[in-house]
């Protein structure tokens, strides 16, 4: 049964010392696709060159809001370039993170919504970072008219309130190992509210190992547990959940082989 990890950081060092050894081995434990996603200038500049050593890999472009400082006019312009690489399917992770206070909220939310519109403009589905931060990151994407290009809310923190809005908005849900925690409450009551065929299933690794690996490595053979859980929140197979969440992850990022129970 295919799992379709829409959320990875393979070109992490966490993975230096054993990386071809474990994406070698990942369709063992059941992996069928992973997105690298990028989080600054770098990351983007290499994902094209990474995600192309590996056939069931894809990759996006963007700067995630810690990384802001180092945006300019230009570095948008470039982004736009690495876009039409072969393999980038996202513009991410992008958004806003009020978490620490060292890094400027009216700067963060300028550079949200250029990045989401050179999303739209290159017509690629985005991955939304956003933490501690839900109101301004749903203003800013209903002020730049974010339900035209799609996307998903990654690593999803909010309650079920703040769910609806997004799924109004057509995104998708991004649950990981989060869902397996003790603490994970609201992540649980937003599983259980949020329609099957808007959920999708993410790693990301090496963060966030779910239960019974949490505070350790993560890495995509680990989503089995969360699809588990998924299915026992919304009492349904786990088969259901698997064939579901891949083919959600398909129609995210625009990727053409749907699951049929072939892989």
């Amino acid at each position: 049964m295919g799992i379709f990890d829409t959320h990875a950081h393979y070109d992490d060092e966490a993975f230096d010392a054993d990386r071809d050894e474990l994406l070698k081995e990942i369709h063992e434990n059941g992996i069928e696709r992973i997105v690298d996603i990028a989080c600054s200038m770098e990351t983007s500049r290499k994902m094209a060159a990474f995600i192309s050593r590996y056939d069931f890999m894809y990759g996006t472009i963007g700067v995630h809001p810690d990384d802001i400082y180092e945006l300019t006019n230009n570095s948008i312009d470039e982004l736009k370039k690495l876009s039409k690489q072969e393999g980038i399917v996202a513009v991410g992770e992008i958004g806003l993170d009020y978490h620490y206070e060292d890094i400027d909220k009216e700067l963060q939310k300028k550079w949200f919504a250029v990045q989401l519109d050179m999303a739209a403009e290159l017509k690629l589905p985005i991955s939304v970072h956003s933490r501690d931060a839900a109101a301004d990151t749903l203003d800013v994407m209903k002020a730049e008219n974010a339900k035209d290009c799609g996307g998903v809310m990654h690593c999803f923190g909010y309650g079920v309130e703040m769910a609806r809005e997004f799924l109004n908005m057509g995104y998708y849900i991004g649950v990981g190992g989060v869902v397996t925690f003790k603490n994970g409450r609201k992540l649980k009551e937003v599983v259980a509210f949020a329609p099957l065929d808007r959920i999708v299933v993410e790693t990301d690794c090496p963060y966030l190992a779910p239960v019974p690996f949490r505070g350790k490595r993560n890495d995509s053979g680990k989503l089995k547990l969360v699809i588990e859980e998924i299915a026992a929140i919304k009492n349904v197979p786990a088969d259901m959940v698997y064939e579901a969440t891949f083919n959600n992850a398909v129609k995210l990022y625009g990727t053409k082989d749907v699951y049929e129970g072939k892989y």
